[in-house]
């Protein structure tokens, strides 16, 4: 198992203070600035042999000083290069001066460059420096390059991306490769900044790792290194029942479809024992169709108290092809107690008022919610609405008023508790997006819910899972196809 510290995902403000630790601690920028640059160079050199020229776009910050140590590395190994610049040469200082001073070759202004056929070009100019919109020359620069269909290499973001947010911030470089330096940041992960970014090589430029560690918070790329520990250790004298038991409620019997790919999902991810509780009048179509899975006729609240009561019963999945929404309001009620995996009709139940879901959830039990973007904005209007925040914390946000585990759905899913903690996913293949998917993932979260796995490792783990076993099932899978493929994870 690779270091947490691989997946620790830093935001730009406290790299900026982990460059300033490091300097306090008397490693010299301009060393670490010379490593940086090197390392772009090489990149360049390295991916990109046929370049007829490579063309540095340098701001005047320390991006840039990244750039032009680039430039100057460029120059040295006899490549052609050529430096435009943006901005005023004489705010350059420090480390940044430095590397300008030993460029050893002239420069032009940004808006003096023309793109050429056989150029690569190296974007210097902001970095994860910038908080604002690009500058209209910068955006102008961006739309020309991208009609000539120029490689773009980023040192470490594409100019006009959102370190934080991973949007851009008004125009950004589309980069075909990204160098970052020490660890990556929420953007280089974030969709739609992980497309933005291209591949990205991460290089140790030589900040110590106790400095490094000092600017973790609380956010990762979602991996089993975040949350293998808090698995269950396998023993000798594990049975069904301390597996756990998972129960995933069912729709009408046109409508069992969800509830069946769930409970699949759950037993394949480990859990004990698996029940599909359902209307009735659905009986007969899920014994028709269930083997191994049992079945449980609940449809009234007297039936799912008798149930619920049966301490062995601990663990639920609602919301999968429900389609009655009062009864789901009434069955989330009489679960407040219990663990709880929350999702489709679950959630939508709840659109009208979300207040009384969160009063519900006031209470600690492990539950988790598995909103996509459309459910989030029903359910968190005011979160969703808020252009300021970026996807990690309105996940964060909505894991806070809910008291549970949010699993906010999509390219980059993001998974948050309500201490603080969140993963973003980067693992699930485009072809997942496949009706029924989403059944699935809620099945795997109930079903190590089930294990006593804690609600955010449960539902990070879920989505990780999801997106592996969609991996290896390859294009033109469906959901059916990835409940009977998803196996348990072992530590």
């Amino acid at each position: 198992m690779m270091s947490l510290l691989n997946y620790a995902l830093i935001e730009p403000d406290a790299m900026a203070r982990v460059d300033k630790r490091a300097e306090e601690s008397g490693i010299s920028i301009a060393a670490l600035m010379e490593r940086a640059g090197q390392a772009v160079a090489a990149c360049a050199l390295g991916h990109y042999p046929q370049a007829l020229r490579l063309v540095v776009l340098c701001g005047v910050g320390n991006n840039g000083g990244d750039g032009f140590v680039a430039a100057r590395a460029l120059k040295e190994s006899g490549a052609e290069v050529a430096v435009y610049v943006f901005g005023d040469i004489g705010r350059l200082k420090g480390a940044a001066k430095q590397a300008f001073d030993c460029v050893g070759m002239p420069f032009a202004p940004l808006g003096d460059y023309r793109p050429v056929a056989g150029d690569v070009v190296i974007d210097a100019i902001f970095g994860a420096g910038l908080s604002r919109d690009v500058p209209p020359q910068v955006a102008d620069i961006i739309d020309d390059i991208e009609r000539a269909a120029l490689p773009v290499i980023a040192v470490d973001l594409p100019s006009g991306l959102c370190g934080k947010r991973g949007i851009p911030l008004g125009r950004a470089f589309q980069a075909q490769r990204t160098v970052t330096f020490m660890a990556r940041k929420p953007g280089h992960v974030l969709m739609p900044g992980r497309s933005l970014c291209g591949d990205v090589e991460v290089f140790d430029i030589g900040i110590p790792r106790r400095i490094l560690m000092e600017g973790c918070g609380s956010i990762f790329e979602n991996h089993p290194s975040v949350w293998a520990a808090a698995f269950p250790k396998p023993d000798g004298e594990t049975h069904k029942f301390k597996r756990g038991h998972l129960t995933v409620f069912s729709g009408p019997s046109h409508a069992t479809g969800a509830a069946r790919m769930a409970a699949m999902a759950g037993f394949r991810a480990g859990a004990g024992i698996v029940t599909v509780a359902a209307p009735h009048e659905a009986l007969g179509a899920l014994s028709a169709s269930l083997t191994a899975v049992m079945v449980s006729g609940i449809e009234t609240e007297e039936e799912l108290i008798d149930w619920r009561d049966d301490k062995r019963h601990a663990t639920y999945v609602l919301g999968p092809g429900f389609g009655d929404l009062d009864r789901a309001r009434a069955f989330v009620s009489l679960l407040r107690d219990k663990a709880l995996v929350l999702d489709a009709d679950g959630i939508t139940a709840f659109k009208d008022e979300p207040q009384r879901l969160f009063d519900l959830f006031a209470a600690n039990a492990p539950r988790i919610l598995t909103p996509h973007e459309g459910e989030f904005a029903r359910l968190f209007p005011d979160i969703a609405a808020d252009k300021t925040l970026g996807k990690v914390e309105k996940a964060q946000a909505a894991a806070a008023a809910t008291n549970a585990v949010i699993v906010y759905k999509g390219a980059d899913t993001v998974v948050a508790a309500p201490d603080g903690r969140a993963v973003i996913n980067a693992n699930a293949p485009a072809y997942l997006a496949t009706a029924g998917s989403g059944d699935v993932l809620a099945g795997i979260a109930g079903g190590l819910l089930a294990q006593q796995v804690p609600a955010f490792e449960a539902a990070a783990a879920a989505v990780w899972l999801h997106g592996e076993t969609a991996q290896k099932l390859g294009p033109g899978l469906t959901a059916e196809d990835l409940a009977a493929a998803v196996r348990p994870f072992h530590p």
